[in-house]
């Protein structure tokens, strides 16, 4: 049984969202040192605001300032900081109700260690030098000794409000394909496409999953597919993905290889994009050293006939 295979896994994204006005404020706020809550209608003020209120689902734009000053509600301590977190030395996730606000702000609490902190401590803001608007502008909190400081009375109005964000979506894992797909990752390292044969229906599936969608029953039986294979369906792409060095436009498809009653996906290219279509036939087209084909490509060879993977759509 060949090796299972396992990998690091970097998915990362920017996500980018546009704000409504209590947001705005809030983020503007931050970006000008001023801390804002939302006032509801019997009188809670939440920190951080929400557009509706959590326990009546009305609408609320009440702005209120609140002081940066405040009390830990809870805390949990962190050994190991983690890439992109508020602090590179060890700290305190800390909820902190500020003075004046009726909930808790989530964020980081710096101190020397465990035993210096304490549920009901008291802690202030420390601002970061640079400030952008967003929640980052609060570099973290830190103990305070002193008197709760007084908000200042804003009105939440300011002259160049922030209106969108950008927040970068980062997901940080080891994956392992198990033993099904690491015998298909294995058999493409040696320009072989396999899958594996269901014990019930007979279906053949690649990529192999261990175990038939529709039967619900282990698969193990390997069988050698393709390599030549038909297009199922398409699309044309026409926005440029980030790091990858393909122009735009370029077609990606569903392609049957034959032997399988499973279509997996692969670029299409040796045609124009105008010219790709359903039915086309196809085989891969390999680089040196690489683990898997590079694209598809025409065969030369007629279309094959709808009927023959109209179920594999």
């Amino acid at each position: 049984m060949p090796e299972v295979l396992k990998a690091p896994l970097v998915v990362e994204f920017p996500f980018t969202r546009s704000l409504g006005p209590v947001q705005s404020a809030f983020l503007s706020g931050l970006r000008e040192r001023v801390l804002l809550g939302v006032k509801t209608n019997d009188g809670r003020t939440l920190v951080p605001p929400v557009e509706y209120d959590p326990v009546t689902a009305e609408e609320i734009r009440d702005l209120v300032e609140v002081a940066p000053t405040g009390t830990v509600t809870t805390w949990a301590w962190n050994h190991e900081p983690r890439r992109g977190q508020p602090l590179d030395t060890p700290f305190a996730w800390a909820l902190v109700r500020l003075d004046g606000a009726d909930t808790a702000l989530l964020h980081a609490l710096d101190a020397p260690g465990p035993d210096a902190v304490h549920t009901g401590m008291r802690v202030r803001v420390r601002w970061a030098t640079e400030r952008t608007g967003a929640i980052t502008d609060i570099a973290c909190f830190e103990p305070h000794h002193g008197d709760p400081h007084r908000p200042s009375g804003h009105t939440g109005e300011f002259a160049d409000p922030v209106t969108g964000i950008v927040a970068a979506a980062r997901l940080d894992y080891t994956y392992s394909p198990g033993r099904a797909q690491s015998a298909y990752i294995t058999a493409l390292a040696e320009r072989r496409t396999v899958g594996e044969r269901c014990p019930v229906c007979r279906k053949v599936y690649v990529p192999p999953r261990g175990a038939c969608p529709t039967c619900g029953v282990a698969t193990s039986e390997q069988v050698q597919v393709g390599p030549r294979g038909t297009v199922t369906t398409f699309c044309i792409v026409n926005i440029k993905a980030r790091n990858l060095d393909i122009e735009v436009p370029y077609v990606y498809a569903h392609i049957a290889l034959d032997g399988a009653d499973l279509a997996l996906h692969g670029r299409i290219a040796g045609i124009p994009y105008d010219q790709v279509r359903m039915g086309l036939r196809v085989e891969p087209v390999w680089t040196e050293g690489a683990r898997y084909p590079d694209h598809y490509r025409p065969t030369g060879e007629p279309d094959a006939d709808y009927e023959t993977y109209k179920e594999l759509l």
